[in-house]
C-alpha cells in the first residue's frame, strides 16, 4: 500500500483513462452499468449506479455496492481525451495514406517492429493490419480505375474523341472506390487503427503535443482527490490509456503531490500496449516514467492482460521488456485475466474471434471469475493492495528486455 494503512474501503475515487477512443464517455458508463449488473447476478453481490455527485468531475457516475457483506461507494470519473482522438481522426483519404508511410517508417526504420514481433505476434499483426488493408484497398481502386480508363479510352477513340479523357474517368473511379472503403470503415477498422498507430508514432514515442495540456489536467484531478477524504484513489488505464496513467502518476509522485497520510493509491493497468510507444526512439520520458514508477512505495500497481487478447502485449511486464527495470523494482504485479479459464467454453467460443470486443473484456463480466473482477476492484470493500497482497505474479510473464532504445529522460 501507499501512504495509508487502511485496507477496508467505504469511499473510493476512481479515475478511468481510456485508450485511443473517439466515442463519448457515456459509452463507458453504459458498459459499466450493463456489465456490473451481469457480474453481480453471476457472483451474488449487489451493485447499482446513480448520476455523478456534485463536484465529482466533468463526466462520471456514482456506484453503490454491497459485496461480501460490506457496503462501499465509489465515484468514477472518466478522464476524457476523446475530443483529441476525434481531431486526430479527421484526416482525409490522402492524408491517411501519407500517415501510413510515416508510421510504417517510424516502426520499420527504427527497428521497433521487429523487436515487438518477438514479444507478442497479436498486437504486431494488429499494427500491420491497417497497412495491409489500406494498401489492398488502394490496389483494388487503382485496378478498377485503370480498367475503366482503358475501356473508356477505346470507346472514345472509336468515336473520334481524345482517349486521354478516359483517364479522367479512371481517376474519378479510383477516388470513388477509396471513398466507399472509407465510409465502410466502421466494420473494417483500417482507418481507425491507422490513426491510432499514427498518433503514437507521430512524435517518435514522445507525448503528442495535443496531449500535453490534457495530461496536466489529469494530474491535477488525481492530486485534488488525494487531498480529500477517500479511503482509496484508484487510477485505471486501459490500452494506450495505461501509459498515459504511468506518466501522470510518475509526475505526481515526483512533484510530491501524493500525501504520506492520504488515501491509498492504486493503479490498475489493463490490456496495455506500452511497447508500441516505449520501443520508439523518442520515448525517453515514458521509459523514465516506467522505471521511476516501478520502484515507488507510494502506490500499488497491478497489471492485468490475457493471452486471448490479441490487441495487447499479454503478460509482458511493461517496465522489464522496455529494458528500464531498476534494481529496486517493485511493480507492476503482472497477472493474467486468463480468458480461457474465466469465461465458459460457450462464452469463449462466442468471443474468440471478436478481437476488439476481447480487448474490452477486462471491463466486462466473467461467467467464471477468478481473482480478477473489475467491479470488486473498482466498487468493492478492499483496496487494490489488500486484494492482491501475497499474490504471486503470473509464471508465464515475459520480462526479457527487448527494446533497442533504453535511454531515459
Amino acid at each position: 500500500m501507499g501512504g495509508s494503512n487502511r485496507e477496508r474501503v467505504r469511499r473510493r475515487r476512481v479515475f478511468y483513462i481510456p485508450g485511443y477512443d473517439p466515442f463519448h464517455p457515456r459509452r463507458y458508463r453504459e458498459l459499466y452499468r450493463k456489465e456490473a449488473a451481469s457480474q453481480a447476478a453471476l457472483s451474488g453481490y449487489e451493485i447499482a449506479l446513480k448520476p455523478k455527485q456534485a463536484g465529482s468531475g466533468a463526466y462520471g457516475w456514482h456506484v453503490s455496492a454491497s459485496i461480501d457483506g460490506h457496503a462501499a461507494d465509489a465515484d468514477v470519473e472518466v478522464l476524457v481525451w476523446s475530443d483529441i482522438v476525434r481531431g486526430s481522426m479527421s484526416h482525409g483519404i490522402a492524408q491517411t495514406y501519407w500517415q501510413l508511410l510515416r508510421t510504417a517508417w517510424a516502426y520499420i526504420g527504427s527497428g521497433a517492429i521487429f523487436r515487438l514481433m518477438r514479444l507478442r505476434k497479436g498486437p504486431t499483426i494488429a499494427a500491420f493490419y491497417p497497412i495491409a488493408v489500406l494498401l489492398l484497398q488502394l490496389a483494388l481502386a487503382v485496378l478498377a480505375g485503370w480498367g475503366l480508363a482503358l475501356g473508356l479510352g477505346w470507346a472514345l477513340a472509336a468515336l473520334g474523341l481524345p482517349p486521354a479523357l478516359g483517364w479522367a474517368g479512371g481517376a474519378a473511379l479510383v477516388w470513388a472506390v477509396l471513398w466507399r472503403f472509407r465510409r465502410a470503415d466502421g466494420r473494417i477498422y483500417a482507418y481507425y487503427l491507422m490513426h491510432d498507430f499514427a498518433f503514437t508514432a507521430q512524435s517518435g514515442g514522445a507525448t503528442p503535443p495535443p496531449l500535453g495540456a490534457r495530461m496536466a489536467e489529469f494530474r491535477d484531478r488525481i492530486a485534488e482527490a488525494l487531498l480529500q477524504d477517500w479511503d482509496e484513489v484508484l487510477v485505471v488505464g486501459h490500452s494506450s490509456g495505461a501509459h498515459l496513467a504511468v506518466s501522470a502518476l510518475a509526475d505526481l509522485i515526483r512533484a510530491g503531490r501524493v500525501p504520506e497520510r492520504g488515501p491509498a493509491l492504486g493503479f490498475l493497468s489493463l490490456g496495455h500496449v506500452v511497447p508500441m510507444a516505449s520501443f520508439l526512439p523518442r520515448a525517453q520520458t515514458l521509459r523514465g516514467d516506467l522505471a521511476y514508477l516501478s520502484a515507488r512505495s507510494e502506490l500499488t500497481w497491478v497489471d492485468v492482460t490475457a493471452p486471448g487478447d490479441g490487441c495487447a502485449f499479454a503478460l509482458c511486464d511493461p517496465v522489464a521488456v522496455s529494458g528500464v527495470a531498476p534494481e529496486d523494482k517493485r511493480w507492476p504485479l503482472v497477472i493474467s485475466a486468463a480468458f480461457t479459464q474465466t469465461l465458459s467454453p460457450e462464452r469463449w467460443k462466442a468471443l474468440r474471434w471478436r478481437f476488439f470486443r476481447l480487448h474490452f473484456q477486462y471491463l466486462c463480466a466473467f461467467d467464471r471469475p477468478g481473482d480478477y473482477d473489475y467491479f470488486r476492484i473498482t466498487a468493492g470493500p478492499m483496496t487494490l493492495a489488500a486484494r492482491y497482497r501475497g499474490r504471486a505474479p503470473s509464471k508465464s510473464r515475459i520480462e526479457r528486455p527487448a527494446s533497442r532504445f533504453r535511454d531515459v529522460a
